[in-house]
């Protein structure tokens, strides 16, 4: 008797926890948007105070939504665009806090 290889579904990896990694696991434009000017504006920080703790709290705070981008990206596309509708004014705000959700997932705050 040969064992068979089993189909189990997949995984989704975690991102490791770098700048690079991150931003290559954002899957929406919104994100990617974010994450690119917010990099700008903390490294323009960090040059003028030379505190690197601003930055590691950016790595951790988008590693968080990389996390949730590489666990349900639909749903990461889904929350980007329900968003664009409130702020449109054409949606009620409704559901639960934003880390309620993330918790939920299973990623770690």
């Amino acid at each position: 008797m040969t064992a068979q290889p089993q189909d189990f579904p997949a995984i989704p990896s975690t991102p490791e926890k770098n700048l690079r990694a991150i931003r290559a696991a954002l899957v929406t434009p919104q994100d990617r948007e974010a994450f690119d000017s917010g990099l700008k504006a903390v490294l323009d920080e960090v040059r003028v105070s030379l505190d690197l703790s601003v930055l590691n709290a950016f790595v951790h705070r988008w590693w968080i939504s990389a996390c949730d981008s590489a666990k349900d990206p639909e749903g990461r596309r889904q929350m980007h665009a329900e968003a664009e509708q409130i702020t449109a004014g054409k949606q009620a705000l409704r559901g639960k806090p934003w880390r309620e959700v993330l918790v939920e997932r299973g990623v770690e705050l």
